[in-house]
């Protein structure tokens, strides 16, 4: 690091503050003037926000700073778990709950974003508790914040680089969203039209095509199965117990697991097979009370599942993935959310009898695998990018840190690999 050096925030960047006009006069609110708040700070790049002012409105309360400004949050409850910092890429007003840098001559604007990145965690542990229970970072805390201070060529090159995989991320991100609308459009399709092209009726959940039946689940279960009462805990000693948090809807996540030892009278009643249906019985959003996730095996033939989850074990003329595809369509999750019953801890709650008078579409074995299938490669898709994103992510959190105490160089890096897999994805698309 021979010449390289840090430097306070201070002595390359211009600290401002912003500010809130009043909200008792109209002249001041939906203009065009993009007004920066806390809310609006979800992204490493601002061009835009929720709120906007009016030149007036400009005038009477706020600043107007320049693209290229840094912003970061100096006051709210999010300090308590971030520190969210910005890039303006356009001229944009804040309030008083942010601070702007502004940088000076010989600072890249990016580069100054990503080394006030790597020193989240330092500005957090700065934080002090302000008014009505909120934190607070002082103008001194930032002001006085040693960051990197390479030559401006290598700054450039480092936020060329950090850029890179960032867009790789959001990339990925869009990808995933992109991903979960197509699935939704398909699945409104496939469950209203079926794949064979077929004229439609009209029956009690809406038009399907002629050849499927509607009838309440029970008809097509062998049984339902309320879960075991066992305590839990992350002692691997006992055996695996899904619970609420598992059943995500469409998988399962195993990520957060725990054991406990079912009494001897649940060791069958309550042990998983493999293409049993885990229903969420009780929730306090209504539309997650029924949510369900297919068992595929993910912990072996000794696996249980938790007293607020309901097992549905289907019989063979009703494929399990079809029945979970369709308990997360619109139209099955308005059945079970509107089934649904408050109690007095505001929860929402079903039971057994909620799930047997569920009223499902059946069509023919052949056409339940076509539709299940279509769906599940969706789903792998949506998978495939997440996972990239998560890699991703990981990948950026590792450059930051050894970029920005010069544990690599620049020039010691090889992004061959991720600018290849950018070319072939953005061919690929979805």
């Amino acid at each position: 690091m021979a010449s390289w050096r840090y430097t306070a925030v201070a002595d390359v960047a211009t600290l401002v503050s912003g500010g809130t006009p009043s909200r008792n006069d109209p002249r001041y609110w939906g203009g065009m003037v993009p007004w920066v708040t806390c809310k609006d700070m979800k992204s490493d790049r601002l061009g835009d926000s929720s709120e906007r002012l009016t030149d007036a409105g400009l005038e009477a309360g706020s600043r107007l700073v320049p693209p290229g400004s840094v912003l970061i949050v100096i006051r709210g409850m999010i300090l308590a778990r971030d520190v969210p910092v910005a890039l303006a890429t356009k001229s944009v007003a804040f309030n008083q709950d942010l601070k702007a840098l502004l940088p000076k001559c010989g600072i890249d604007s990016e580069f100054l974003l990503y080394a006030i990145k790597s020193k989240v965690r330092e500005l957090q542990q700065m934080t002090a508790r302000a008014a009505h229970g909120t934190k607070s970072l002082t103008t001194s805390n930032v002001a006085n914040l040693e960051v990197p201070f390479p030559p401006l060529a290598e700054q450039r090159q480092i936020a060329a680089v950090l850029s890179a995989v960032q867009r790789a991320i959001e990339r990925q991100e869009r990808l995933v969203a992109l991903t979960a609308q197509l699935k939704k459009a398909l699945m409104h399709k496939l469950f209203t039209e079926g794949t064979r092209g077929e004229p439609l009726k009209q029956t009690e959940i809406g038009p399907v095509p002629q050849s499927w039946t509607v009838a309440p689940l029970a008809t097509f279960t062998e049984s339902f199965q309320y879960g075991t009462s066992v305590k839990c805990g992350y002692d691997v000693k006992g055996l695996p117990v899904l619970r609420i948090p598992n059943v995500v809807g469409g998988h399962l996540d195993v990520s957060d697991l725990k054991y406990g030892n079912p009494k001897r009278n649940e060791l069958e009643t309550t042990r998983l097979r493999i293409c049993d249906l885990l229903f969420v019985r009780t929730n306090g959003v209504r539309e997650n009370a029924g949510r369900c996730s297919m068992y595929r095996g993910e912990l072996g033939d000794s696996c249980y599942f938790a007293s607020y989850l309901i097992r549905a074990r289907l019989c063979d003329g009703l494929l399990p993935g079809f029945l979970e595809e369709y308990t997360r369509t619109e139209v099955g999750v308005r059945l079970l959310a509107g089934r649904a019953a408050r109690t007095a801890d505001g929860k929402f709650n079903i039971n057994t009898g909620t799930l047997e008078t569920l009223l499902v579409p059946k069509p023919n074995i052949n056409e339940q695998k076509t539709i299940a299938g279509a769906l599940a490669l969706i789903d792998t898709k949506a998978r495939n990018h997440l996972a990239s994103k998560v890699t991703l992510e990981s990948l950026f959190r590792t450059l930051l840190h050894q970029l920005m105490t010069a544990q690599i160089r620049v020039h010691d890096l090889d992004l061959s690999a991720l600018e290849r897999k950018e070319a072939a994805q953005a061919v690929g698309a979805v």
